[in-house]
């Protein structure tokens, strides 16, 4: 399998006048750049074209100043259509895309459907984030550097300047050549395509924690009113029990949830829920698993303790309010 290091730039409406926002195609890709590295993480071959725009023909000042190209230059690309083809004839058929960060993939997909072009995959896409494998190899896993700043950390050369396709692909892959071997596992997903039924739902065990990514619901209360969604089993017994819960599903945001269940056999176990919203209106559920000590239990109860709290509070409040403003009626 060939790793297929890509790096995009897009340019962007100006929210005015011919440079009003396409809402099919927020971002317009202008720049493909990619490294194809083998098995063994060597550079077997190199990707770089401009891509002629159709629908964004004034640059955006803000893209102009980071890439340092002008319109004139992306006038001697070819169209999209036209380099897409021949980037993913380039790419072959047994690879893995790899990224600095999550949002090339999404654009490029969405790029590809606003010129009828088929999707990546039929469902979510396995890719590397680099940026991600960074903080699991050297820092503490949530932590997100800029390139540059990972290329400095490691004392790699910076021999080319920044802020183009290629060149980002370029270190990007440099910092996926050193990585230890152990982080390579830790695949992320790009949600472009999602499940398109039950059965084709994911649901994979890592290192240390397991996800869960579901089809479309057509809303929210749909999506969390779903029994498998809001499940919590143990991902480490064989026959995946469905846990007591010591710490029901509760919320600080509407967005992300929580709740802690108890493994007789593995202990406490950290479910967290998050709700996305799908390139189709819908809502999606990706869910991550993962067991934790005593103590995280207790903060985690602590958390939903002063949520109920507040929330307490604030009803009571309310309550005040309404009840001053029917004295003052009176």
């Amino acid at each position: 399998m060939n790793y297929i290091i890509l790096d995009l730039e897009w340019n962007q409406g100006s929210g005015t006048g011919a440079g009003t926002t396409v809402k099919e195609l927020p971002f317009e890709v202008i720049d493909i750049g990619a490294i194809k590295l083998d098995q063994n993480r060597y550079i077997i071959s190199e990707f770089n074209q401009l891509v002629k725009p159709s629908v964004y023909t004034r640059m955006h000042y803000m893209t102009g100043r980071i890439i340092h190209l002008q319109m004139r230059d992306l006038m001697k690309g070819n169209p999209f259509l036209q380099v897409m083809t021949q980037f993913l004839e380039w790419c072959g058929d047994d690879y893995i895309f790899c990224t600095w960060g999550s949002t090339d993939l999404v654009e490029l997909q969405r790029n590809m459907r606003y010129y009828f072009m088929s999707a990546l995959s039929s469902g979510p896409l396995p890719y590397l984030d680099v940026q991600k494998l960074f903080s699991i190899a050297y820092e503490d896993r949530k932590s997100r550097r800029s390139l540059e700043s990972a290329i400095d950390f490691l004392r790699l050369p910076k021999d080319i300047p920044f802020h183009r396709a290629f060149s980002d692909a370029y270190y990007t892959a440099k910092i996926l050549s050193v990585l230890p071997e152990g982080v390579l596992g830790n695949h992320s997903y790009d949600f472009f395509t999602l499940p398109a039924k039950r059965e084709e739902e994911i649901h994979v065990r890592f290192e240390n924690y397991h996800k869960y990514i579901s089809a479309e619901f057509s809303n929210r209360q749909a999506a969390i009113s779903d029994r498998e969604v809001m499940s919590t089993r143990c991902y480490l017994c064989a026959e995946k029990r469905n846990l007591k819960r010591k710490i029901k599903w509760f919320s600080n945001n509407g967005k992300h949830f929580l709740c802690v269940s108890y493994c007789p056999v593995h202990g406490f176990m950290k479910s967290k829920l998050r709700l996305k919203k799908s390139e189709n209106g819908g809502v999606f559920v990706v869910k991550t698993s993962k067991m934790i000590e005593e103590k995280n239990f207790l903060e985690i109860r602590e958390k939903k303790e002063k949520k109920a709290e507040a929330l307490s509070m604030t009803e009571n409040d309310v309550l005040l309010n309404k009840s001053s403003m029917e004295n003052n009626h009176k």
